[in-house]
């Protein structure tokens, strides 16, 4: 979760306003950052232009002045928010010790206490003087030429000292410096009594102030962070060194924030818990432990209806200007009601699939067993349900094994059809197969390298060399977003990509085409990279299943490295001809790359996701000892969760749904085969492209996947269609059923012609600016993505083809 939504949700809803503007400064950061880099571009321009060398000299002068702007057009913001924090607080502190006081009288007063050793309660307050030293100016607005905080240097130590927003000497309040309870808590104790209605009045009064306290401590706490992290923001972009100076000379020396002035709140709670424990029955752990139930209670009821009504207005607000997008309703005279266009065409789609799986089943009849045309209804109704997606895809995928056992569509190897019994354990054990473990250890092995940091040091130390030059950045963007497909899935590059260009597209020129074909550069290299490697998508791990033998890991990547880095050129020279990124904007900011050091975790998860993969590779042999890719896929599973560096969180977030999918496909294959269907299908097929060479009919099978790949799930064009290739190259007069296979599930990635086609191009789609306009438009993907469609084909069916021979499939 983000800092900004954790101090949103954290804070304490009425004293909203008196938090860190975190969301605000971040922003400011931002704008400094492009009016840099903007700045920059107008000096390169000028030195070009005019051709003197001493220019070089003038600018790293000029580069220091505009440092030192930024500087205090940040200082001034953070000089605003904390001057408006020193002065709630002091406020606050008043009003709470105030009422702490009465209290602590009230707890005296009552006729049956009797006091032990504590003297009057009185209090010495003083009003906290105007704090000084800041402006009521908006952000980014400040004249930063006659500032008298001007700074020359970046560096901590040359930052003149400037008036601190709390002085020095100036001692903290004296709340109540008479009373005993800042001097000798223990002597303050209150014995009460419980005698009814009072005492019950005085332990309520007590929850009511501890709660106080405990928030006015949060707030302090919460303030703190956020000083911290949007200075630490400030330096990372702007390569400045602000945050120790700023956090030693002003935050911690301002009042809030002070030890003394902590200390003195601590020791407060401390006094209302032992009281709270006098007003109950004396333990003093069981006070505090109900103390806090109630402190949690009232936060519980905060988040749930404050700031449930807050995200409510803010999703009304972000709502505004895309009604198009709003689904209309339709009336239904026959029930009365109204209900969304959606709704209504989806149950239509189930209506009309229902009667056509009905037809299939009862009706007509297509094959001369009744085991195949029980399963070609299956096959056509799961067919339908998928590319309507009337229901969600992986909820139809568990609708197979229950349609499979309960019509009894499968048969024995002797052509024997099976009870729902002996079809209920070939299912299952079907289910659970190796390819299941091969996706749960790919799993394993994208989340560590991805929770650790490993997958983005990576990308940034890549990127970080790329240069200012938008054509060579956009290529090595391209080039991280497919190698990182290869480990994390071409689900999850996606997203570290978009995050990681964050910092180009912030500081683009507005009429700059680059941040589109940026995004859409990700998006094709993603997609193209899920061919790279068995896991990097769910119809690689389809693939696998219909393969006999299994290609190994080194073969996989003999034939798919190439293409993925051939189809990668021609679409970056594709992207570089329709956008023209250079035009409107020569240079642009470099991304830096993390200096972190490197951690014993992380060199454990690379040892271990290193020997994972060259086992993969090696798999056939040591096939005698392990077995097969499965087994070798319960080593990153072991080590990683069995140490502690996964959590059953981490095995909770896997994608479930996708494992789901691939087991309802792998029994759906399962029937088909069992039934004779897909051996009759295939015989149709082989009729249809009787005489055709491997290469032909790769072709064939190529356009025809191509198409249907292209407006439904890639996952769900492999599980229909490569059961059916793997059949039909088995059935030719030359057999090559795993090239077949193989070739067909590299062009079900290749399919990109559209936003719905494959989850990099709905990531890309929905990727908006700070204005919440979107950088793409379903035309940028007929402009870009249909041709690389048919380029990524071409490679598959010549360069694809080639190796695949070559390797034996």
């Amino acid at each position: 979760m983000k800092f900004s939504h954790q101090l949103q949700f954290n804070a304490v809803p009425d004293w909203a306003e008196y938090y860190v503007p975190y969301s605000n400064l971040k922003k400011l950061v931002y704008s400094i950052e492009r009016d840099r880099v903007a700045s920059h571009h107008a000096s390169r321009t000028t030195e070009e232009a005019t051709e003197h060398s001493a220019l070089l000299g003038d600018g790293q002068e000029q580069d220091q002045q505009h440092s030192d702007i930024d500087n205090e057009r940040f200082i001034l913001a953070l000089d605003r928010a904390l001057e408006r924090i020193v002065n709630f607080y002091s406020k606050k502190e008043t009003e709470l010790y105030d009422e702490m006081d009465t209290l602590m009288a009230d707890m005296q007063n009552h006729e049956s206490i009797p006091i032990a050793g504590s003297a009057p309660v009185t209090s010495n307050h003083h009003q906290h003087p105007p704090i000084a030293g800041t402006n009521d100016v908006e952000y980014g607005t400040t004249n930063n030429n006659n500032n008298p905080h001007h700074r020359r240097s970046r560096s901590s130590s040359d930052f003149p000292r400037r008036e601190s927003l709390v002085m020095d000497d100036e001692l903290p309040p004296n709340i109540i410096s008479q009373n005993t309870a800042d001097t000798d808590p223990e002597a303050a104790l209150i014995m009460i009594n419980n005698n009814g209605k009072d005492t019950t009045e005085l332990k309520r009064h007590t929850v009511d102030v501890f709660v106080l306290l405990s928030e006015l401590k949060s707030f302090v706490s919460l303030n703190a962070t956020a000083f911290a992290k949007i200075l630490k923001k400030y330096d990372k972009t702007t390569n400045n060194e602000l945050k120790r100076y700023y956090t030693s000379n002003y935050v911690s020396k301002a009042y809030p924030f002070r030890t003394t002035t902590k200390q003195k709140l601590n020791a407060r709670i401390q006094l209302i818990e032992r009281a709270y424990a006098s007003l109950t029955e004396g333990d003093l752990d069981a006070a505090i432990d109900e103390l806090k139930s109630h402190l949690r209670e009232r936060i519980v009821w905060e988040r749930n209806t404050v700031w449930r009504d807050m995200i409510g207005q803010e999703r009304k607000i972000q709502s505004v200007g895309v009604g198009g997008n709003q689904h209309k309703t339709v009336h239904l005279r026959f029930l009365g009601q109204y209900i969304e266009r959606q709704t209504a065409q989806q149950f239509l789609f189930l209506v009309v699939s229902l009667l056509v799986f009905g037809l299939l089943l009862f009706q007509i009849e297509l094959f001369s067993s009744v085991e195949q045309n029980r399963c070609f209804a299956i096959l056509v109704f799961a067919s339908m349900l998928w590319a309507t997606e009337v229901m969600p895809l992986f909820a139809t995928a568990m609708l197979i094994p229950f349609l499979t056992v309960t019509l009894r569509v499968m048969r024995s190897p002797d052509l024997v059809r099976l009870t729902a019994p002996e079809a209920t354990k070939q299912v299952f054990s079907a289910m659970f197969s190796s390819v299941i473990m091969l996706l749960l250890g790919g799993f394993a092995i994208a989340a560590s390298l991805s929770k650790y940091g490993i997958a983005k040091s990576m990308a940034t130390f890549v990127l970080s060399k790329a240069g200012t030059r938008p054509s060579r950045v956009l290529l090595v963007n391209m080039m991280v977003a497919t190698v990182a497909s290869m480990w994390i899935s071409n689900v999850a590059a996606p997203v570290l990509c978009f995050s990681l260009i964050q910092p180009i597209l912030r500081t683009l020129p507005v009429d700059s085409t680059f941040g589109s074909c940026l995004i859409m550069g990700i998006a094709l290299a993603s997609n193209l990279g899920g061919i790279a490697s068995p896991i990097s998508s769910p119809q690689n791990i389809i693939a696998i299943q219909n393969m006999n033998p299994p290609p190994s890991w080194a073969q996989w990547f003999i034939v798919a490295v190439p293409l993925c880095i051939v189809g990668t050129f021609l679409i970056w020279i594709w992207l570089l001809y329709n956008y023209h990124p250079e035009k409107h904007t020569p240079q642009i900011h470099t991304i830096r790359a993390s200096h972190d050091p490197i951690t014993g975790t992380q060199v454990f998860v690379l040892l271990i996701t290193f020997t994972t993969i060259a086992l993969w590779c090696l798999a056939h042999s040591f096939e005698e000892i392990l077995g097969d890719m499965g087994v070798i896929a319960l080593i990153p599973l072991v080590a990683f969760f069995g140490t502690g560096l996964l959590t059953k969180d981490d095995f909770n977030h896997f994608l479930w749904t996708v494992i789901m999918l691939a087991m309802g496909g792998i029994v759906l294959g399962k029937a088909v085969e069992s039934s004779g269907l897909l051996h009759s299908i295939a015989i149709h097929i082989q009729n249809m492209v009787k005489g055709l060479s491997p290469f032909e009919v790769l072709s064939v099978f190529s356009l025809l996947v191509l198409f249907i790949a292209t407006f439904i799930s890639h996952t769900v064009a492999a599980l229909i269609i490569l059961p059916i290739v793997a059949e039909v190259g088995l059935e030719m007069a030359d057999p090559h059923p795993r090239l077949l296979v193989m070739g067909t599930a590299f062009v079900c990635s290749a399919a990109m012609g559209l936003p719905v086609s494959g989850f990099p191009n709905m990531n890309a789609i929905s990727q908006e600016n700070e204005l919440g306009k979107p950088y793409l438009k379903t035309t940028d993907f007929l402009r870009n993505g249909v041709p690389a469609s048919f380029f990524c084909v071409i490679c598959i069916a010549t360069i694809g083809y080639g190796m695949m021979t070559l390797v034996g499939f």
